[in-house]
């Protein structure tokens, strides 16, 4: 199949490219770089271009003719996004709806939305599955639960298909070694662990330890990113089946705290690490879990990467490779 990877240069685009390229899949990157790598995009064919640029989004289209789009270019810092949310409703809202109605004009009828969490809000009850209520407390979460509005707009519209994967926390590398995280400025847990233990940076930072949790930090859950990227191309494969839009809540079912997340990667690296303690953050829920049952029941979904120490690992491979 043809698929459009916007933001395929980025964490989760790039493993998504190696994986369709790996798959036998046609695949076009189209990404700004304004996050992601050149060097990232492993196979296909490459595009620079904005998603601002209406122009550009037309010959993309008309040049490649994809059966279908996957999104993952999105601005997700949640700090940031509080302190410009024009950034990010300009970024993750409005120049989705460029890429929609270029899909509607050329008549692509099948997209893949990478969403979040962060549409849930604080959580009323865990593990969070899809019809618990979505009430974003950022304008991160809200400029994708208004995508995913929209998205039911445009289907009932235009008959424009979606699935909409809200992930939890994506972590992890490629095992092989060929791609990991690369955030500038990084605000992920366990690839800030990992450079305070390479001595890219000098401590971690643990926000808060009186959080109503067994050691007092707070859970999160991890999803390694192959994981991740198997739930996009069975949702990929069973939209084009069935023709039906879908949401799916990916993560691993299960949280580890901050504190288990340094153990592990004490374990794993076998190095102490420094840790500071800072004040709890405004917005930081106790526990951000997710249920995904209904993604393993649907799309016959089965992580493979659960465990903790093994997505260190493989993000450790990845670090000490950049490290030096």
């Amino acid at each position: 199949m043809k698929v459009l990877v916007v933001g395929g240069a980025g964490y989760i685009g790039s493993h998504m490219v190696k994986m369709l390229v790996d798959t036998g899949h046609e695949v076009v990157t189209f990404d700004n770089l304004s996050s992601g790598f050149r060097d990232a995009v492993l196979g296909g064919v490459f595009v620079q271009g904005d998603l601002a640029d209406v122009a550009a989004l037309d010959n993309v289209f008309k040049q490649y003719q994809p059966e279908a789009v996957m999104h993952f270019a999105s601005y997700i810092q949640v700090g940031e996004s509080v302190q410009h949310p024009d950034k990010y409703y300009l970024n993750n809202f409005t120049n989705t709806l460029n890429l929609l109605n270029a899909m509607v004009k050329h008549q692509v009828k099948h997209f893949i939305f990478s969403s979040t969490a962060a549409v849930f809000g604080e959580p009323e009850y865990v593990p969070i599955d899809e019809v618990h209520a979505k009430n974003p407390l950022n304008p991160y979460g809200r400029s994708k639960w208004m995508v995913e509005q929209v998205l039911a707009d445009y289907e009932r519209a235009y008959g424009l298909k979606s699935v909409c994967l809200r992930y939890f926390n994506a972590a992890g590398a490629d095992p092989s070694g060929l791609l990991g995280e690369r955030h500038e400025p990084e605000t992920h847990l366990i690839p800030l662990v990992l450079q305070a233990l390479s001595g890219r940076r000098p401590h971690i930072s643990v926000f808060g330890r009186d959080y109503d949790t067994p050691d007092g930090t707070c859970i999160r859950d991890y999803i390694h990113i192959v994981d991740l990227c198997s739930a996009h191309l069975l949702a990929l494969q069973k939209l084009m089946e069935i023709g039906e839009s879908m949401r799916f809540n990916l993560g691993n079912g299960e949280g580890f705290s901050v504190q288990q997340v340094v153990a592990a990667a004490e374990r794993v690296t076998g190095q102490k690490i420094k840790i500071v303690e800072g004040p709890r953050r405004e917005g930081d829920p106790a526990r951000l879990v997710a249920d995904a049952t209904l993604a393993k029941k649907v799309l016959g979904w089965q992580p493979v990467y659960t465990d903790l120490e093994t997505i260190i690992a493989h993000a450790w491979q990845w670090e000490t490779k950049v490290a030096h």
